[in-house]
């Protein structure tokens, strides 16, 4: 008896050592990360789905119900004329009779690419190249009926008559770094989050483009390496903040009469146009503009035909109108829905057609922070909101005509979802700090149908790991009133009659979270197995908690985020198990140029830090980002000096480790470069690292595991 209970002493205590012995490499492996689906389309009918099977050689359409599949759709085994075993992505035409499927993917920017597209004949089981051009395609775009696709080529727009077998030519008058018809340029994509500016109308008969010039906007050039002899460069236009962007224009084409006619649409030289968008009426076109500070949206109504416009919706600030809030517009037969800040919380809002606001469906001291689908046969629209809390999420739907609101979502934590065409359906993403990431579908009153992945393996695999738990915890900020949120990881072997090392995990942009319950394992585990604690602190300027609080940075960035840091790392210093002498801090991109702010303005309140890929100075960065939160550099040169990383370098206190990637496109090495020059004209040392080839993820190889490993011996050596 007394053997078997040492037995299981023994075992007891080999496991709870070996719990505590889980390593970078397996958390950079994403051994205890959280595992996904397959990418799920709905199709029209909001009752189906297609996905394509584990193997990648054919599409399915399956019962949103009950899971089964009923259909398949293409696959390569069948197809008559397949040249390709498997494909990389799919497009299916809305009466299901056409399939485009592609391969050879090329990566342009973050999520533009291009391709080599093959047209399948559902009907005939003939698969063939979509077009005989040489160059690869982009942005497949269906007719409503499904007969036609446009596509762009070289930045012109080509249009396949499906029924006729003919291909024709829209635009003439693409060129590289010149001329882009229908797809965007890098600043569009990276900051409005949209690769194509073209739709169709719901008649079939007109095609309308936004035609992008970026013919003014200066290129910026940077080396690549790759192993060569002689290196190469690489040459893109990008905008930089106060200096030109791309001009703009929207277009029409009469696919029977083969004409283009130019929208009328008022916009300054300098605007924007992120998004247009067909109503369910083909005679009002919506064109959505803002202007050059971004604090005036603009929606036009435009004829077509005439080219005339009328104002249907302007939305004002003091501040700037966050792009996002574009993404929600849905148009109904007589009304649109928007999300507005003007009541101080983002919220949804009801109009009619003629413009006439008809009422705020959702109200209270809380952000909807998305409208996910609209159901106009009901009046029913569907949204997430963080209504609990700002560190979670919840699911609800709400009746338009009597604003009835349902809560879809019955886990407490961080919701998203994923509605069907209609919102029918939808899968829902919950998690919260510790669990892994359930993925589940439901119909649209919130009954749970199926369970699609659990993550139970990957649960398991963290209970083993034994990891320590994150508390969440307040922190006073700089002005001594407001309450930021924040969390804290203790070493699995934490004491409270001793004192640790903090490292402070944060990125402080504008709108963003970082404190927020739902769950991941970091890097920072592993730093936190070696001693040290890890904290993370959302300061005044971060999301989901109302207008003041995220765009109090206005006109003033990289001050107040700062002061909050400061503030919280002096906060920590007065507790009895942290060494106020030994707090460190981490941050990439914005967190990178937050941790140069940080230990330039916080007279030595941060021994040691890691800046990734950092920002030094706004007057880097593109216009569209830096002018939505500074305005140009021309109209606000206090805040740009303020806000310089480089004119603060003489003021830098504490060992500072900076690294990025030689091919940066979004925050370019420049930054680095020109913020090394100011720490050596200052004589502050400091030790740098680059990745070469390495664009702003610096990713792929044993890039990340690199990385990881020298953050963590850095602040082992000094901190």
């Amino acid at each position: 008896m007394k053997k078997i209970w040492f037995l299981a002493v023994l075992l007891i205590a080999s496991i709870s050592v070996s719990a505590q012995q889980y390593g970078l490499q397996e958390i950079v492996n994403g051994v205890y990360s959280s595992k996904g689906i397959k990418s799920v389309v709905s199709a029209p009918d909001g009752i189906h789905y297609y996905q394509m099977n584990d193997r990648s050689n054919a599409l399915l359409k399956y019962e949103y119900e009950t899971g089964n599949v009923v259909d398949t759709l293409f696959s390569t085994e069948r197809a008559r004329g397949c040249t390709f075993d498997t494909f990389q992505g799919f497009l299916v035409s809305p009466d299901e009779f056409r399939v485009i499927v592609y391969i050879d993917r090329e990566q342009i920017y973050r999520r533009s690419f291009k391709a080599n597209y093959y047209y399948y004949d559902v009907r005939r089981n003939l698969v063939r190249k979509l077009t005989e051009n040489d160059s690869k395609q982009m942005i497949p775009t269906f007719s409503p009926d499904g007969k036609m696709l446009a596509y762009v080529i070289d930045n012109d727009i080509w249009l396949t008559k499906f029924d006729f077998d003919t291909e024709s030519r829209v635009t003439n008058d693409g060129a590289f770094n010149k001329i882009i018809n229908g797809a965007t340029d890098w600043v569009y994509e990276e900051e409005f989050s949209t690769t194509r500016l073209m739709e169709f109308s719901p008649d079939n008969k007109l095609l309308a483009f936004v035609k992008t010039d970026e013919s003014r906007v200066k290129e910026f050039s940077f080396d690549t390496f790759e192993q060569e002899l002689y290196p190469g460069s690489y040459t893109y236009k990008y905008p930089k903040a106060g200096e030109e962007n791309s001009t703009v224009g929207c277009y029409v084409y009469d696919v029977a009469a083969q004409t283009t006619r130019a929208m009328d649409v008022p916009l300054d030289d300098d605007g924007y146009m992120p998004r247009i968008k067909f109503t369910t009426d083909a005679s009002q076109l919506a064109v959505m503009t803002l202007n050059r500070n971004q604090n005036r949206f603009d929606m036009y109504f435009v004829n077509p035909r005439s080219t005339v416009s009328k104002l249907i919706l302007r939305d004002e600030s003091k501040y700037y109108i966050d792009s996002e809030l574009l993404s929600s517009i849905h148009f109904l037969p007589n009304q649109f829905t928007y999300i507005s800040e003007k009541d101080g919380y983002s919220h949804i809002y009801i109009y009619g057609n003629t413009g006439a606001l008809q009422k705020q469906l959702t109200t209270g001291s809380f952000d909807v922070t998305s409208l996910l689908a609209v159901d106009a046969a009901s009046g029913v629209v569907y949204y997430q909101a963080a209504d609990e809390s700002p560190l979670q999420r919840n699911i609800y739907k709400a009746t338009i005509d009597r604003g009835v609101v349902t809560k879809l979502s019955s886990n407490s934590g961080y919701n998203s979802a994923t509605f069907s065409n209609n919102g029918k359906y939808f899968i829902n993403n919950y998690t919260n700090s510790v669990t892994p990431t359930m993925i589940t579908l439901h119909n649209s009153n919130g009954k749970l149908l199926r369970t699609l992945q659990t993550n139970e393996m990957v649960a398991q695999k963290v209970a083993q790991a034994n990891f320590p738990a994150k508390e969440f915890i307040t922190v006073p900020a700089a002005d001594g009133t407001t309450q930021l949120n924040g969390w804290m990881i203790k070493p699995s072997s934490f004491d409270a009659s001793k004192r640790y090392p903090v490292v402070m995990i944060q990125y402080s942009g504008p709108n963003s979270q970082q404190v927020l319950d739902r769950f991941g394992v970091d890097w920072y585990y592993a730093l936190a197995e070696e001693g040290y604690i890890i904290a993370s602190v959302d300061g005044r300027g971060t999301g989901a908690r109302g207008e003041m609080f995220r765009k109090q940075t206005y006109l003033n960035l990289g001050v107040i985020e700062s002061d909050d840091q400061i503030a919280a790392a002096k906060h920590f210093a007065t507790l009895p198990y942290i060494d106020g002498n030994r707090i460190g801090i981490w941050g990439w991109s914005y967190g990178g140029y937050n941790v140069l702010m940080s230990m330039s303005r916080g007279g030595g309140a941060f021994k040691a830090g890691v800046a990734i890929a950092p920002v030094t100075d706004w007057r880097f960065y593109d216009t569209v980002y830096t002018e939505r939160f500074m305005r140009t550099p021309q109209q606000n040169k206090i805040g740009y000096d303020n806000g310089s990383a480089i004119a603060l370098a003489n003021k830098l206190q504490g060992n500072l480790l900076l690294i990025h990637g030689t091919t940066d496109d979004n925050v370019h090495l420049q930054n680095s470069m020109e913020y090394t020059r100011a720490l050596i004209g200052a004589n502050k040392h400091f030790d740098m690292f680059m990745f070469p080839d390495k664009n702003h993820f610096i990713s792929g190889g044993n890039s990340r595991m690199y990385l990881y490993n020298k953050v963590i011996d850095y602040y082992k050596r000094n901190l």
